[in-house]
């Protein structure tokens, strides 16, 4: 029963995703393994607090399981793992970039979801971290990295990426 529960921790209830801690750990494997080649990216959905207001809470959160879809589905491809901080921020470690970069989760996490009788507009920006651009291949390091990404990606209009380091 207590390995239940722990386990049922490690996942964020509404999205399937792991947490923070159960993310973490693993993404820690991941960039051990696979230091010249491993990437970490954080998520974040763009006037998410707009659509929840427009459109209610019920479709902000089907926004949230649609884009934790789309980035585990990414993600996996990529021999990845991805979590959820919380609130509309989602995080994903990849052990094998592909050539053009994020163009496909950028084209996934744009694409406007089906919702009721409408369309609801979906967009995020991502922040990246190349690990093999760290002076260390440290997890805490590569986050830092990829909110710093993240954040020069919104100060540029939002709806995309910065190649980050």
């Amino acid at each position: 029963m207590l390995t239940r529960r722990l386990a049922s921790a490690r996942r964020d209830p509404l999205t399937g995703l792991h947490t923070r801690a159960g993310w973490t750990s693993r993404a820690e494997r991941l960039i051990g393994r696979h230091p010249e080649t491993a990437a970490v990216l954080l998520v974040d959905l763009d006037h998410f607090k707009d659509l929840n207001d427009t459109h209610g809470h019920a479709a902000g959160d089907a926004a949230l399981v649609a884009t934790a879809e789309r980035l585990r589905t990414w993600s996996s491809r990529l021999h990845g793992i991805a979590g959820r901080l919380g609130g509309d921020e989602f995080v994903a470690v990849v052990c094998h970039l592909p050539a053009d970069g994020t163009a496909g989760l950028t084209a996934e996490l744009h694409r406007p979801l089906p919702y009721r009788d409408t369309r609801l507009p979906l967009a995020a920006s991502v922040g990246l971290c190349r690990v093999a651009d760290l002076p260390l291949p440290v997890l805490t390091d590569a986050l830092s990295a990829a909110d710093n990404s993240m954040y020069l990606a919104k100060g540029h209009g939002r709806r995309g990426i910065h190649p980050g380091r």
